[in-house]
């Protein structure tokens, strides 16, 4: 018998015989304003800048610029393989090197992702009251690596993908897949209460909020 069985035996053995425990439903399932709103966005907006992170609103048109700005003075920069070609052609126009991860390519080590100055991916949907971007391993978000050991993540979302809920939220993802929760930056207050930041992922998270 693996350890796992073992444990699971004994719990069976427990709570033999214990009747059902009915788990109360009538939570709130969703908020009062439309997903994309004005009213989400600038809620979303609010939670991000307080975590410390950057947000820059822009048209569709404005896109690349603004991913462009968010890379900086980045020289390199990992991407989901199957990410929109055009949101870093202003930056790779002036001179940034793009490194496709996946694809034909093949998967980066972790040793190339610790070299890379910066990460770029879209993102699955985010959650305005408790400011979180989702990513779950999709079309443009790529794999969770991608986004847990480069120094720097550019995150592209759509103010169409931001909803007002944790509930409403779920009810757009698949819960096989790798949900990656993203709360502003890495970071952690473990050690004598002091603010670290970047010990188990990005050390600068920006945000362009794309509607």
């Amino acid at each position: 018998m693996s350890a796992r069985e073992h444990v699971l035996s004994t719990v069976r053995a427990a709570v033999a015989g214990t009747p059902p425990v009915e788990v109360p439903r009538a939570y709130r399932a969703a908020g009062e304003h439309e997903p994309g709103s004005e009213a989400l966005v600038e809620l979303l907006t609010d939670r991000l800048l307080d975590y410390k992170a950057t947000v820059r609103r822009v048209g569709a048109d404005a896109l690349a610029g603004a991913v462009a700005e968010a890379l900086g003075k980045a020289q390199t920069c990992v991407v989901p393989a199957d990410l929109e070609a055009g949101w870093a052609a202003s930056w790779t126009a002036d001179g940034g090197r793009l490194l496709p991860d996946g694809g034909e390519s093949g998967a980066l080590s972790v040793s190339d992702l610790d070299g890379v100055d910066a990460v770029l991916t879209g993102s699955r949907v985010a959650v305005a009251e408790t400011g979180t971007i989702v990513l779950d391993g999709g079309p443009g978000t790529g794999r969770r690596a991608i986004t847990l050991v480069p120094d720097h993540h550019v995150c592209v979302l759509l103010a169409a993908d931001v909803v007002q809920s944790v509930p409403e939220a779920l009810k757009r993802l698949d819960p096989l897949r790798p949900l990656t929760w993203i709360s502003g930056p890495s970071a952690t207050s473990d050690i004598e209460l002091s603010r670290v930041e970047g010990v188990h992922g990005p050390r600068r998270l920006d945000v362009v909020l794309v509607g």
